[in-house]
């Protein structure tokens, strides 16, 4: 069973940046072409949305339209982890963000992941 844990987040000013880290505590691939980790958000009340993913055999990243060309996500495979800098905070910015991860191929925009991390909150003050 992978675990994933994650570091990051906070409460940030309009315009400021953070960053968020997550480690998976195992194999996060089926084979050795498979595997992906990244970060979706959540607002009480409304559906998980999709944020951002990276493949970890080829470094294929998929980006939400709302963050593309604020958020960049980075991985390190050695050490099972990806990193997510967010710049540009907007508030609307401010959510729950959950780290997730997929054992087999592509980069789903649903939920529809293997595992998950136990969230962190985002909040961008105005």
């Amino acid at each position: 069973q992978v675990q994933l844990v994650e570091s990051g987040g906070g409460l940030v000013q309009a315009g400021g940046s953070l960053r968020l880290s997550c480690t998976a505590s195992g194999r996060i691939g089926r084979t050795p072409s498979s595997g992906a980790m990244g970060w979706f958000r959540q607002v009480q009340g409304m559906e998980r949305e999709f944020v951002v993913g990276i493949s970890f055999s080829d470094g294929v990243t998929k980006y939400a339209r709302s963050v593309q060309g604020r958020f960049t996500i980075s991985r390190d495979n050695a050490k099972n982890t990806v990193s997510l800098q967010m710049n540009s905070l907007k508030p609307e910015d401010t959510a729950v963000y959950y780290c997730a991860a997929l054992e087999g191929w592509g980069l789903p925009s649903t939920p529809q992941w293997d595992y998950w991390g136990q969230g962190t909150q985002v909040t961008v003050s105005s």
